[in-house]
């Protein structure tokens, strides 16, 4: 079988790839260095990072320093630390689940109101419902029917939770069959869940309604009625602004 080991970049022809960096936040100065190279096409997936050694030369500055670096490299997916007599630091990409994860904090931790999530919703959600029309699959839609059962259910038992009708809306955009899609969705799922409990404040009862119009929403992507199901989520979306514009 044929050899699949690696060849270290920054060696010959690129002994200037990597420049010594200030003392001044230097692991993030390193950081950033090895972004640019991917965002410029020198570095690509696969390619195996210098030795601890060499990087500590190269960028004139201790092993700790390096590897501390590499940590928060490998913490954003950007590379993937091996052991072994053929480890080191080899270039990869991150997963849409970790990009995901990332963009979920930066909105969590941002100061949003549960009105600016709701518009963004209408603009997000909305525009997503003719993808989610031509794309869905029976077992999309028998996913959903599933969920609408499960929710309805739960009302019943007075064990509904806002959580629930977050997880509907996240299985929609699934529907789209679109990964960047789902990843957006997928981040937001902290705001769109605090918008939801802030309107819950306004109308406790909200849930019955919610879980009749999902179910003919769902009614719509199977009929193929873009129409109707962009009207019926128009209509949903507006109770919920109407609710936190209330609160807000």
């Amino acid at each position: 079988m044929a050899s699949t080991k690696a060849k270290p970049v920054g060696t010959g022809d690129d002994t200037d790839m990597f420049k010594a960096v200030s003392l001044n936040r230097v692991s993030q100065a390193i950081v950033d260095q090895v972004k640019t190279l991917l965002r410029q096409g020198r570095l690509k997936p696969g390619d195996r990072l210098p030795s601890e050694r060499e990087l500590c030369e190269r960028f004139g500055v201790s092993r700790v320093t390096v590897r501390e670096a590499l940590r928060v490299l490998e913490a954003g997916g950007l590379v993937d630390i091996r052991v072994g007599a053929h480890g080191g630091a080899f270039v990869t990409t991150p997963t849409s689940q970790q990009i995901g994860e990332g963009l979920a904090d930066l909105l969590n931790l941002s100061p949003l109101t549960a009105l600016q999530v709701t518009e963004a919703r209408q603009v997000f959600e909305l525009g997503i419902v003719p993808l989610v029309v031509e794309r869905a699959t029976d077992d999309d839609i028998a996913a959903l029917r599933e969920l609408v059962r499960e929710h309805q259910a739960a009302l019943e038992a007075g064990d509904y939770t806002m959580s629930m009708s977050a997880d509907f809306h996240t299985r929609v955009a699934a529907a789209t069959h679109n990964p960047a899609i789902e990843m957006l969705v997928q981040s937001f799922h902290g705001p769109l869940l605090m918008s939801l409990l802030e309107a819950q404040v306004v109308a406790p009862l909200m849930g019955h309604r919610g879980t009749e119009e999902h179910a003919a929403f769902i009614d719509a992507i199977a009929a193929r009625d873009a129409e109707r199901a962009m009207a019926i989520m128009r209509e949903h979306l507006q109770r919920t602004a109407d609710r936190v514009s209330h609160s807000d």
